[in-house]
């Protein structure tokens, strides 16, 4: 019959003193986080009884840069990292949001530097910015975990993206418009937020590829940024609408799709085809109400749990398996377009 596992197998495997685990196993607190990660990990490998359902004694605090909620997205992702502590208490993290706007980096990378001062880790959507990727260096230089949500930021290592591949999204919105378009084809306008934000150039990129391989009648016009402003949205494709008859779709990669819908209703033009990204109970209405023919969801809700997990087994408080980083697109019309919720980590 083995031994049974103690508390001095286990320093002796984390290199720490029994000490150290006796402060980690029974709350104490006062453990730098590396040495509590390395008790806690190797006090599950060897089984040690006391470890299976530990809870860890200091509370994690992570930051999460996100748009306000007035973003339909940000508002879901915002929702779900506020009741991570709640549904999760067992990890102990404390998800702090904080809203930046995507159109100020300077203001983004103060917030950055700030946050590195006093939280473990960052979760951040933002544009590629020279300020914003300089502070994130800055905060990973210190050891701390950082992820891009939903968008990828160029010119950092080390850190992980969770999130759709925005390329294949945008593909397939083009395939979905060019099929739903027919032989026919005609004229689309395109919404993007910021071409600065990689997930909305990939998606546009994407889209209009797809277009030139296989939809030769489908011609689609130059990009017109709403700076994640949504009645600017609007406005733009009333405007374009109302001085183009020829225009027979409407692609849109970001904020705004309310605003381009009441565009549409208000120049009687509900044939256009429309498509878009990201399910909110908004637009579920739209799509039942005829306006929108197709949404390509990424679920917010699921990402948010990635998140939580990555970070949670990054300091040794989850021992379960972690959902693919790379998460999948679901194709949202009348007949399923149905909300996503929180499950079980």
């Amino acid at each position: 019959m083995p031994a049974k596992t103690t508390a001095k197998d286990v320093a002796a495997a984390a290199g720490v003193s029994t000490a150290t685990v006796d402060r980690v196993l029974n709350n104490r607190g006062g453990v730098a986080p590396e040495k509590e990660r390395l008790v806690l990990e190797w006090a599950r490998k060897l089984r040690l009884d006391r470890a299976m359902d530990q809870r860890a004694s200091r509370t994690l605090r992570i930051a999460v840069a996100i748009q306000p909620p007035d973003n339909p997205f940000h508002a879901a992702l915002q929702e779900a990292f506020n009741a991570a502590y709640r549904l999760y208490p067992q990890f102990n993290m404390q998800f702090r949001v904080h809203h930046i706007s995507a159109r100020s980096g300077k203001e983004t990378a103060r917030l950055i530097s700030n946050a590195a001062d006093d939280h473990d880790g960052i979760v951040i959507i933002a544009p590629q910015d020279d300020d914003v990727i300089a502070s994130l260096r800055k905060f990973q230089a210190v050891g701390k975990p950082i992820l891009t949500l939903a968008t990828d930021i160029g010119g950092l290592s080390g850190h992980r993206y969770v999130g759709p591949d925005n390329r294949q999204a945008g593909r397939v919105a083009g395939d979905i418009m060019g099929r739903l378009l027919g032989k026919e084809g005609g004229r689309i306008i395109v919404v993007v937020g910021m071409l600065s934000m990689t997930g909305h150039a990939e998606r546009e990129h994407g889209f209009r590829a797809v277009l030139k391989e296989r939809y030769p009648n489908c011609h689609a016009l130059p990009p017109i940024e709403s700076f994640e402003i949504a009645e600017r949205a609007g406005d733009m494709v009333f405007d374009l609408l109302r001085r183009d008859a020829g225009i027979r779709g409407i692609y849109n990669a970001s904020a705004g799709v309310e605003s381009v819908a009441a565009a549409m209703r208000a120049l009687g033009r509900a044939e256009t085809i429309f498509v878009t990204h990201e399910l909110t109970e908004a637009r579920q209405r739209l799509v039942k109400e005829g306006l929108i023919d197709v949404i390509i969801d990424q679920n917010p809700h699921l990402e948010a749990q990635i998140c939580i997990a990555t970070i949670a087994s990054h300091f040794g408080r989850h021992q379960g398996s972690i959902p693919d980083a790379a998460t999948g697109l679901r194709i949202c019309m009348m007949e399923n377009c149905e909300m996503s919720r929180f499950s079980e980590l």
